[in-house]
């Protein structure tokens, strides 16, 4: 099984987040309209991973949306239209979706959170139950949710034009590209918490 539980500190134990990483998907189209239809069997963070760069990136936009889902402030629908929104540096939620969400025919790299709140569902939802619906409609090759593999899916001039990291002085200094990288890093996730204020 692929599937991950995540452990992210300061999170609430009723909260359970899972997560997988697939490649070479093929029906990011269904996979959207699922989520457009708010069909509920697809309660998930459906997210491009070529926007992901690492797992703290993944860990500080579920943090933020479990942290907003917690304190009654969802500015989308569910906890997890909210993690979309939390990679975001603006508010503006439909081009959060744009760039951070899953696109038919441009997805290619997939992560899948699915976040669990205990209080709230009925039946109780395991990793299984999960990884199960997750590999019958993904249509993808499921691969661990590494940096490792991330960064092999990481489009980095996407992403320096999301976070608007190109031109910034700081970045020229930097001659070693992972330090580079580190430090981009740490700018996105200065601005994705910056917005969250």
């Amino acid at each position: 099984m692929a599937l991950e539980r995540l452990s992210i500190e300061n999170v609430p134990s009723t909260h359970r987040v899972y997560a997988a990483l697939f490649r070479d998907v093929s029906n990011s189209a269904f996979l959207q309209e699922q989520l457009l239809s708010r069909n509920p069997e697809f309660e998930y963070a459906f997210l491009d991973a070529s926007s992901i760069i690492s797992r703290i990136h993944l860990l500080a936009a579920i943090f933020n949306a479990i942290n907003t889902q917690t304190n009654d402030a969802l500015k989308t629908p569910n906890v997890h239209s909210e993690v979309v929104l939390s990679l975001s540096p603006s508010n503006n939620i439909s081009e959060a979706y744009r760039r951070w969400g899953v696109t038919p025919d441009k997805t290619k790299g997939l992560i899948a959170v699915k976040i669990v709140v205990t209080a709230e569902e009925e039946e109780e939802i395991t990793a299984k139950k999960v990884w199960e619906h997750l590999s019958q409609h993904v249509q993808g090759t499921p691969i661990p949710l590494s940096d490792e593999e991330l960064s092999k899916a990481t489009d980095w001039p996407k992403v320096k034009k999301y976070y608007k990291l190109n031109g910034v002085p700081v970045l020229d200094k930097f001659k070693d590209e992972d330090l580079k990288k580190k430090q981009m890093q740490n700018l996105i996730l200065m601005g994705m918490a910056v917005r969250g204020l």
